[in-house]
Order: structure tokens, then sequence, then C-alpha cells
């Protein structure tokens, strides 16, 4: 059988209306996401350094990326956008990243302009590579994506100018990478509702052919919280929520941790478990049946 690309899923789902996409650092909460109802997962480079003990500065490897990639990819059934970082290299890698990518089967994936080491996009020191440097790593992924995919994998350009030229420069950078062959456009750290509408209200002007737009709802971070349903007003067609699961997971383990060293016990902490059943459930696993299953994509 001849499977839809997830590039092509991703792309109807957001011609139809803004997709939610929750970050899965691993399998197991890529089950969780896809049982939750979302249409669509993504995988943060920030999460998924965090969940392996190091800091989000480009430290993990791209076969690392892509494990996880094809393990968020399998577990949720769903179309996955991945981080990419800033393309673990020049040109020959990040025509790498894109084959490595859409072989373990994503969605696409978002490039970055930041220089290496990069830096967690709401932290200031960022520092940026030439707009044109930029440009041509972005087309030798889009013409990855259309010698492995046809070009249903989608490229997604990120752009962390806002926070260090501004937000005219982070519309110029954009509008360049949308020339260069990118169909979603990531502006990283803007700090207002009216500079989301300002920055898809410009690129809407700019382009022939207007890309989609990605919006990062991350917590603690320049974004002000904003629902789903005003991103969507505000003309943007894929919101990610990065780092959510794993500041709740981590918060919840943090505090049964300190209630375990101080009491002794788990006792305290079994209602905010999840049971043997649920755990089961959601892992497609019928301890009395024949095997299990991954979710159908």
């Amino acid at each position: 059988m001849t499977q839809q690309h997830p590039g092509v899923t991703l792309r109807n789902l957001m011609d139809k209306g803004v997709v939610g996409a929750p970050g899965a650092f691993n399998g197991l909460v890529a089950r969780a996401v896809k049982q939750a109802g979302f249409d669509a997962c993504y995988l943060s480079g920030g999460a998924l350094s965090a969940s392996s003990g190091v800091p989000d500065v480009g430290i993990l490897s791209l076969d690392r990326f892509a494990q996880a990639v094809r393990e968020v990819s399998m577990s949720s059934g769903l179309p996955v956008i991945a981080d990419a970082d800033t393309g673990f290299g020049e040109e020959e890698m990040v025509r790498r990243t894109v084959l490595e990518y859409d072989n373990a089967g994503a969605a696409g994936c978002h490039i970055e302009d930041q220089v290496f080491p990069k830096r967690c996009g709401h932290l200031a020191g960022k520092a940026l590579i030439p707009m044109e440097q930029s440009v041509s790593r972005l087309s030798w992924a889009v013409q990855a994506a259309q010698d492995c995919s046809g070009g249903s994998f989608i490229v997604c350009a990120r752009t962390d100018a806002r926070s260090v030229d501004g937000l005219g420069a982070a519309i110029e950078r954009a509008h360049a990478y949308v020339e260069a062959g990118a169909s979603m456009i990531f502006p990283e750290g803007l700090e207002s509702e009216d500079e989301f509408a300002r920055f898809a209200d410009e690129i809407g002007k700019l382009c022939d052919k207007p890309p989609y737009l990605l919006a990062n709802m991350t917590e603690f971070g320049k974004t002000p919280i904003t629902p789903l349903t005003r991103f969507e007003e505000l003309g943007y067609h894929f919101v990610i929520f990065p780092v959510s699961t794993l500041r709740t997971a981590m918060g919840a383990v943090v505090r049964m941790l300190s209630d375990l060293k101080a009491t002794g016990s788990v006792s305290g902490s079994l209602d905010e478990m999840q049971n043997r059943a649920d755990l089961y459930t959601l892992l497609g696993y019928d301890p009395q049946g024949e095997g299990w299953s991954f979710p159908s994509h």
C-alpha cells in the first residue's frame, strides 16, 4: 500500500484550520498526545535535550534527533514537525538532516538562523548567521525535500532575528526564506499579539504565495500565553507547545521525589500517579491478550 506522506497530511489539516501540536519528547508522551485527540505533535530540541540531561545548546547529534523523530512518529501515528536546530552543520549536513528526518517519518522540520552553538529562542545573547548563508542552507534543504519526497516534506525556516535586530529584520529574513523555497515560517521570540499580527500581515503582502506560519506557545518566555483560537485569528496555521509536557512531568517528578525523601513513602503521591491499567491502555498493551500495536497513521 502507498501511504500518504505526513507532510501532505499536515498541509491538508492546516488548510482547514489551525493545528495545535503539543511537544512529545519520547514515544510514551507521543502516544498520550494521540490519545488526547490532537492531530499533530512536535518534537522540541529543548525538551529532547533536557530529557537527556543536557542543556539546549546543540549538544545532541543528528542521529539522536533522528532516533527521537522515528520514536515519536511511530508511537503517535501523527504528522510530526521536528526541531532541527541549526541543521547540524553547513549545507551538506542540512541536506542529510532533511533526508534522515524524512526517512524517520517526520512531516517536516524547522531550521534556524542562529550561529552554532545556538541558544534557546527566548534567551538573550543570541547571534545570527548572515542572511545569505541561511538562504543557502534552506535552498539545500528544499532541494533535499524535493529529492526524497517530491517536495511533500515541509521545510520550515525559523528566524530568531526579532530578538537580535528587531521585527523588521525578522520580516525581511522571512521573505528571503520564502523566496528560497521554505513553505513554512517560524518567527521566534515575538513579544505581543500585535507583533504576531504585523508579521503575518507583512509576510502576506510580500509573498506571492504566503507560507504557512508557525507560532511558538512556550511558557515563561517572551510570548504571552495566547489561546490556539487567537493564533488562528492572527493568521497562524500551526501552533507548538514545545516544552509543556516536559515541564508538567518534571514538576510532578520533583514533587514526588521531595515527598519520598521526606516521608520514606510514596503514599502521598499515589493520587497523582498514572495507574497500571491506564499505562497499559496508553501503550496499547493487553497483558491477557496477544502483543501490542502502534497507533495507525
